[in-house]
């Protein structure tokens, strides 16, 4: 029996003994950033999803997770049910293995492969939706910060020196970790520059409990509609704009869709109508802050030096589809906000 055939009967045992579900099949899931998956499917034919966390999962913060997605689905966000065990738990643990079980959302596809049509708005909309839900959630209302709190350039020279000093210390010949090694040396360059363009956000910035981690895998699509939000992470305040920016302009969407500064306007026009109570200055400062964020963060350049053995090919294209995806961003970020001022006014 292979390591695979061995995780597949613990699932089940798991399922059998934790959830009173008996099931039929357990095959791979959808691959995790973090996490292996599975699917199962039970007696009576309906699937579910298997979430199978690492050693040395913080499972506590897990649960928290959980329970924001729970939050988020009792104000009619779409997120799947999570099944409790038997005795009232979000997660059960046996046998070495510990899981969190959840409704299998059917005939879906994720963001990953970007955004366009009617696509935009409903992102947009769902993402309002999302957001005025979470702005009730217990763990605090909504504050301001200083917007340097967003996009910090201090902490992103820091990063970056710190890269360019280990690469000098073993200098990379070729591949992925030489192309890091320049891009880390051109972005510390331009941080100036970055400095700059992070001056036009407004002085401050809401935060607030958030999803945490909606980038394209997490989020599931039917047709034009969104069919579910997963993933949540652990509840913590940060900015709905940047969040909202996150998502709707992705780098793949942005380099797939040579019109997405008007497919932008439109998803920021849904969020407004289902979010009203965000400032329009912060909405305004959507691809700003995109920008901001991506020209201030060093992943997954990190990786290279970090976690050598987590560079996968398709890691490498994300890492480029970034840097690829920020030039694009400032080089037409005027443009953006423009038509976003004529959207939203």
């Amino acid at each position: 029996m292979n390591g695979a055939e061995s995780d597949g009967m613990v699932v089940a045992g798991i399922l059998t003994l934790f959830y009173r579900i008996v099931p039929t099949v357990v095959g791979e899931g959808p691959a995790g950033t973090a996490t292996r998956n599975y699917v199962a499917r039970d007696s009576d034919g309906a699937r579910w999803f298997v979430k199978s966390y690492p050693a040395g999962t913080d499972l506590d913060a897990e649960r928290q997770a959980l329970e924001l997605g729970e939050f988020a689905r009792l104000g009619r966000i779409p997120v799947p049910v999570v099944r409790k065990t038997l005795e009232g738990d979000l997660i059960a643990a046996a046998g070495g293995m510990a899981v969190s079980v959840a409704a299998y959302v059917e005939d879906t596809e994720t963001a990953e492969g970007g955004l366009s049509g009617d696509r935009w708005a409903a992102v947009g909309e769902t993402v309002g939706h999302l957001h005025r839900t979470l702005a009730r959630h217990p763990a605090g209302p909504p504050r301001r910060v200083p917007a340097r709190e967003v996009c910090d350039v201090k902490r992103a020279r820091q990063r970056l020196d710190r890269l360019l000093v280990l690469f000098a210390k073993r200098p990379p010949t070729s591949g992925f970790p030489a192309w890091v090694r320049e891009t880390a040396a051109r972005r510390l360059d331009a941080l100036p520059a970055v400095a700059a363009m992070v001056k036009g956000l407004p002085t401050t910035l809401t935060v607030q409990t958030v999803h945490g981690d909606l980038a394209s895998p997490n989020l599931l699509l039917r047709g034009q509609q969104v069919a579910a939000l997963i993933d949540f992470r652990a509840p913590g305040h940060r900015s709905p704009a940047w969040e909202l920016g996150r998502i709707v302009l992705d780098p793949r969407t942005v380099l797939a869709q040579p019109q997405w500064p008007t497919g932008l306007a439109e998803a920021v026009a849904a969020y407004r109508a289902a979010n009203p109570a965000l400032p329009a200055e912060e909405l305004l400062a959507v691809p700003r802050l995109a920008a901001g964020y991506l020209a201030c963060s060093v992943y997954p350049l990190s990786e290279a030096v970090d976690d050598p053995a987590a560079v996968t090919p398709e890691l490498e294209a994300y890492g480029r589809n970034r840097q690829a995806a920020m030039a694009e961003l400032c080089e037409r970020l005027t443009e953006a906000e423009e038509v976003l001022h004529d959207f939203l006014h």
